[in-house]
């Protein structure tokens, strides 16, 4: 029996060698338009490859795909982040965990990964064959009414299989091959991005990073807020908070054509009542000492200041001289904070779109077609996608196994 792989990508790798070690009978092609297989790979994490995540509970793992969750919980029972570091260090490959949970391989280098998933499908009996483009994909019946596909590629020859994976992620022609073969496609557009912020608050402070601090977007039932780590650049704001917004409101963002009104709480920790109370307090405490040079929360002094001339406090006053006016609107700043987004930016360690394949037209203790029998789906194809972290790729790493397994142990 032939089976193809389309895409030699990390989830076309890791569905290939999994089929081929579960059946070494198989014939196993995984073909790459790429002269260089793995190209996302090797960029991801800044060259380090962030290989998964250190959340090792299906239910709490789920809570990191703004789409797709619902569907791989229980392909991460079958097989998650344990499995992944698992099926690398039989072969090898250790990794590590940093502070903040994402996992890298103890070499810092994605060179590691792909070496060691071009050994393992080398060693399995992969054939692979680069810089092999595919123009088409059809289905047909043969003389005994079993279904195959062919393949037709670039250079107009034509393979012939019995079982078909496309992970061809978020390239457009994998959408146009399972179109064609009945497949409904939710649109794509992209997740996983930076927010362009033109405004003089945030003008000069390009660096500036605040530990912890809350995003929101809309208003009502339509409202997303985010906390975390927050990074202010030279075209607007970055970082984890903003990051994970991005991928929530994917969607509506782009509906909005990336102009939207952004708040932020540069303290969720402190109520806004709270703060008033601290703020209020040093009139007292501190009465001789310039608004400008002490600031008894935790921002950095350069935001502390730019904040203060925003809301036209002289920043000469002494904190005696504040009035309550003053203190309000200074407090308000800080806590609920109106910006316009005025367009996206780049994230340049991982590259994620919201969109793909139906996931209710998936069979998702396979993998396999619910629409064309022996078409089998995993990774970026599908319409799945994390927040950054590892997560992207631990659900290319489930999907692509549970459809190399379902392959390889299909009652043929």
């Amino acid at each position: 029996m032939n089976v193809i792989v389309i895409g030699g990508g990390a989830a076309g790798f890791f569905g290939a060698i999994a089929c081929a070690e579960a059946n070494p009978q198989l014939k196993v092609t995984l073909i790459e338009a790429g002269n260089k297989p793995l190209a996302k790979v090797r960029i991801s994490g800044g060259g380090r490859c962030n290989v998964t995540h250190h959340c090792f509970e299906p239910a709490r793992l789920v809570a990191n795909y703004p789409r797709g969750g619902k569907a791989l919980r229980g392909a991460f029972s079958r097989f998650q982040p344990r499995d992944t570091v698992q099926w690398y260090e039989s072969r090898g490959v250790k990794l590590k965990t940093e502070a903040d949970g994402r996992m890298f391989p103890i070499t810092d280098s994605s060179e590691t990964i792909i070496k060691c998933l071009i050994q393992a499908a080398d060693q399995a009996g992969v054939e692979l064959r680069t810089g092999v483009g595919v123009k088409t994909v059809k289905q047909y019946l043969d003389d005994r009414g079993a279904s195959y596909f062919q393949v037709e590629l670039k250079n107009e020859r034509v393979m012939k299989c019995d079982r078909l994976l496309i992970a061809t992620g978020s390239n457009p022609l994998g959408y146009r091959w399972a179109k064609n073969l009945g497949h409904k496609i939710e649109s794509a557009v992209p997740s996983l991005f930076t927010f362009n912020v033109r405004d003089n608050r945030l003008q000069g402070l390009a660096g500036v990073s605040v530990s912890n601090a809350q995003v929101k977007l809309g208003t009502g039932k339509n409202k997303l807020e985010q906390t975390g780590a927050l990074l202010i650049t030279h075209w607007g704001v970055s970082g984890p908070a903003i990051l994970k917004l991005s991928a929530w409101g994917a969607r509506s963002l782009f509906d909005f054509k990336y102009n939207s009104p952004l708040q932020i709480n540069w303290l969720p920790e402190s109520n806004q009542e709270d703060l008033n109370q601290l703020l209020t307090s040093l009139k007292q405490t501190n009465p001789q000492k310039k608004i400008v040079n002490y600031c008894p929360v935790e921002l950095p002094k350069r935001l502390w200041q730019s904040l203060i001339n925003y809301v036209e406090i002289n920043p000469n006053k002494a904190w005696s001289e504040i009035s309550k006016k003053e203190l309000n609107k200074l407090v308000a700043e800080i806590v609920q904070g109106q910006y316009e987004i005025t367009g996206k930016g780049a994230f340049k360690d991982e590259f994620v779109t919201c969109g793909g394949v139906s996931l209710k037209e998936v069979n998702f203790k396979t993998m396999e077609s619910k629409k064309c029998p022996g078409l089998y789906f995993a990774g970026e194809i599908l319409d799945i996608d994390g927040v950054t972290g590892g997560f992207n790729f631990q659900s290319a790493w489930t999907t692509s196994w549970l459809a190399g397994q379902a392959i390889a142990l299909n009652d043929y």
